[in-house]
């Protein structure tokens, strides 16, 4: 346990901060499966939507430093590449 007020204070901001850092993390993982599960089932219209509601979560989650910035270009040149693959 922390014996400095600073310390105790840094505890506490941790204790917040994962648990936006996990709901974050949980939206967009809710958000890749959305469109994978699109994509199985070849809905073109809601999958285009779908990819474009992951890139919005993609950017935050990139502005927040929760993923770096390459990783998401990685994650929807993929998913932009298998939509092009379907049509």
């Amino acid at each position: 346990m922390a014996n400095h007020k600073s310390a105790e204070k840094r505890s506490r901001q941790t204790i917040k901060k994962t648990k936006i850092n996990q709901i974050q993390t949980s939206q967009l993982k809710t958000a890749f499966n959305k469109v994978i599960n699109n994509f199985n089932d070849k809905k073109l219209d809601a999958a285009a939507e779908s990819m474009r509601l992951y890139n919005i979560i993609l950017s935050k989650c990139v502005k927040k430093g929760l993923i770096k910035k390459n990783t998401a270009s990685r994650k929807l040149s993929s998913l932009s590449n298998k939509l092009k693959k379907i049509n």
